[in-house]
């Protein structure tokens, strides 16, 4: 097997760590368990004596494994949570008892993979997947929520075997790697089921082969639309489980369907709680970066959506504001579906500010302008970098205007900290 030419560093910082496992393995993205498999043995990474949730889908991971959080902590189940890309802090991506771990302790655990890979290449994922099990294990938590970076079936989450399997729902995205149908990518998500285990489907429409897994795995499945559903009351809305029904939920800060598919993998699990606490659990839980408001005058929303099954659920959010003018601030990478993205959002007329998102991914400003519809593109205008995109917007935005960011988790996170800044 490939090594490393670069030495590890030795008690050093968390940032030099994380240049370092950059060089660890000559593509960004490997699928493949063997190597990642190999690793876990020798670390004797074990957690069968853990309830594990493994959460794919195209979106809503993040917001299904917060919810599914934030339920097991209020019933006292101590819980671990690895999730990814992160925005700001690399600690994001793992949350123990919702508290990020200490720089120290990744330092840690990293110097403890090196030791162990032995030689062996480790992706940036794979070995951070690693270290968030390593973490998770030594806090003896109850409970562990995995969301699956890419696919299901051959994302390194998957060397661990799921007491559930949560798939949120499925859409066009990194064709590149899955598929250019949603029959293909249906089936490398059903990847994280097991033989005889059980799994909630929150696809409202879930293709062929979502069906064909579940049947093959002979899966205990309960799906939406079907098994649970929501309603919607009046200025409230309504879950129906498979067993149970909760009324009078207030408006989420999150997305509904995430919220009823965490429901509903909570009655399968036998925690679902009481009604009062459902309610209280919709009305606080959010997740930076999906629809957050982070400034107002004008009201600056970001959100790290960047395929078109997002954008049309931006598009239907944007028609419950109220607001005068929408301006879009976007920055995407060029491997994304680009023109069908950016479709979802034509003809609400906006103002487009568009930014180059740096690094190999990134996507031209130029690239973004041309995948517009004509009259979308006669109301945008290029930039050099998204952050000159977004205080162009500020600048042009009167109080009772709406600024939404978009576009991808670096997007975003660009724009928090030009806000920041601009806010001192």
């Amino acid at each position: 097997m490939n090594t490393s030419s670069n030495p590890a560093p030795d008690q050093k910082s968390l940032a030099q760590w994380l240049s370092y496992l950059e060089t660890l393995h000559p593509s960004v993205i490997d699928l493949g368990l063997n190597r990642i498999k190999l690793v876990a043995e020798r670390l004797d990474i074990d957690v069968s004596r853990q309830t594990v949730i493994t959460v794919a889908g195209t979106n809503g991971k993040g917001t299904t494994c917060r919810f599914l959080e934030q339920a097991c902590l209020v019933q006292g189940k101590t819980t671990g949570v690895y999730s990814s890309p992160h925005l700001l802090d690399y600690r994001e991506r793992v949350r123990i008892n919702n508290v990020n771990p200490a720089a120290r302790q990744f330092c840690d655990v990293f110097e403890i993979i090196e030791s162990a890979r032995d030689g062996i290449t480790l992706t940036y994922f794979e070995f951070g997947t690693l270290a968030a099990l390593l973490l998770m294990q030594q806090a003896a938590v109850d409970v562990i929520i995995l969301e699956v970076g890419l696919g299901g079936r051959l994302d390194a989450t998957n060397i661990i075997d799921a007491d559930l399997a949560v798939i949120t729902t499925i859409d066009l995205d990194h064709q590149d790697w899955l598929g250019d149908t949603r029959e293909a990518i249906a089936r490398e998500k059903a990847g994280i089921m097991r033989q005889g285990g059980r799994a909630v489907i929150g696809e409202l429409s879930p293709p062929a082969s979502l069906t064909d897994v579940v049947s093959e795995l002979a899966v205990t499945a309960r799906w939406a639309g079907q098994d649970f559903q929501t309603f919607t009351e009046n200025e409230t809305w309504q879950w129906q489980g498979f067993h149970s029904t909760i009324s009078e939920l207030p408006v989420p800060r999150i997305p509904a369907q995430n919220i009823a598919t965490s429901l509903a993998a909570l009655e399968m699990l036998g925690w679902l709680p009481d009604s009062a606490t459902v309610q209280a659990l919709v009305a606080r839980v959010n997740l930076p970066g999906r629809l957050e408001t982070i400034a107002t005058q004008p009201w600056v929303v970001v959100d790290v959506g960047h395929n078109p099954q997002a954008m049309a659920a931006l598009r239907k959010w944007l028609h419950q504001q109220q607001f005068h003018q929408l301006r879009l601030v976007v920055g995407m990478l060029k491997d994304k579906s680009i023109r069908a993205t950016l479709t979802e959002l034509a003809g609400l007329n906006a103002h487009w500010y568009l930014g180059t998102t740096q690094g190999p991914r990134g996507a031209a400003a130029s690239v973004l302008q041309e995948n517009l519809d004509n009259a979308d593109q006669n109301q945008s205008n290029c930039y050099t970098d998204v952050e000159q995109a977004y205080l162009n917007a500020l600048n042009d935005a009167q109080d009772d205007d709406i600024i939404v960011v978009f576009g991808s988790f670096l997007t975003v996170a660009d724009v928090m900290r030009a806000s920041s800044t601009t806010s001192q």
